[in-house]
């Protein structure tokens, strides 16, 4: 069987930097240290950076309890609030917020200082929209994800937006949001503030799906950046297959099948893709 593996398939720069981040403080560090939120998508990399004494803290709440400790931002980055928290309770803070998201908070923050409503294309639930949208200083922020939801908006501030998105939404969808908006009475300002390595990926994945018989897309299952590739293979190739690891799939699926393609999400380790890889060349 011939396996086509996506060369941008694995860490992106942001996520390499934040574990890498976090392994080093765990191994410096005498001590428990603490992750704001999971410091990725990964359930293995998760668990095996609290066998090494790195823990998750899942809220707001539980980071007001934290004292004197050290705490690391994740990639998605969060609100002002956040830092003002670990200020107060004395918190040794590693931000090892994406580069990337850092320059969307420095948009929204610029652009509601100037009056203007924020609109940010994404996953309002995602915790990297939560983070954007504190930086919004007028609080005159709306997020959507669809065409649906841009109907529901009603500016009733100013006839000013500017249009932010999500770093890991699906590129094609975004633009064809911004014409949505396109068609409305408001003078916009737009930023595409979608990932390069996000773009880089979906049309890789993209461009294989339309060559192989088959696809897997490998990633966790609150990944944001995976979800959005399993949406674009599927939308190519009808035979996509989304997985965590190799244990999570049967691939007795794939039989009589001759060409495989591979890809995977920006929090997935090279251990885990090279698995599948391995397996299904050598045993098909």
């Amino acid at each position: 069987m011939d396996v086509i593996l996506a060369k941008s398939a694995g860490f992106c720069f942001g996520v390499k930097r934040a574990v890498d981040m976090a392994y080093e403080e765990a191994e410096k560090s005498g001590e428990k240290i603490y992750t704001y939120g999971p410091i990725i998508h990964n359930e293995e990399v998760v668990k095996d950076l609290e066998d090494r004494g790195v823990y998750v803290i899942n809220s707001r709440e539980e980071l007001e309890d934290v004292k004197n400790k050290t705490v690391i931002i994740r990639t998605h980055g969060v609100a002002p609030e956040i830092y003002e928290i670990a200020e107060k309770n004395n918190i040794n803070l590693i931000d090892a917020t994406c580069p990337f998201v850092l320059k969307i908070h420095r948009i929204v923050e610029e652009y509601s200082e100037k009056g203007y409503t924020i609109v940010i294309i994404g996953n309002p639930e995602h915790p990297e929209v939560i983070g954007i949208r504190g930086w919004v200083k007028n609080g005159h922020v709306f997020v959507c994800q669809n065409a649906e939801d841009i109907e529901k908006f009603d500016n009733k501030y100013n006839e000013k937006i500017c249009i932010v998105s999500q770093t890991t939404f699906n590129s094609k969808k975004f633009k064809d949001l911004v014409e949505v908006w396109g068609k409305k009475s408001y003078t916009i300002s737009v930023v595409n503030t979608i990932c390069n390595a996000t773009e880089v990926r979906q049309s890789e994945a993209s461009e294989i799906a339309g060559k192989v018989d088959a696809m897997i897309v490998i990633g966790g299952l609150h990944s944001s950046n995976t979800q959005k590739l399993y949406e674009i293979c599927k939308g190519v190739c009808d035979d996509t297959y989304y997985i965590q690891t190799l244990e999570d799939f049967s691939f007795r699926e794939i039989d009589n099948i001759h060409t495989v393609g591979i890809t995977a999400g920006a929090s997935t380790p090279n251990t885990i893709i090279r698995e599948v890889q391995n397996y299904v060349r050598n045993e098909f």
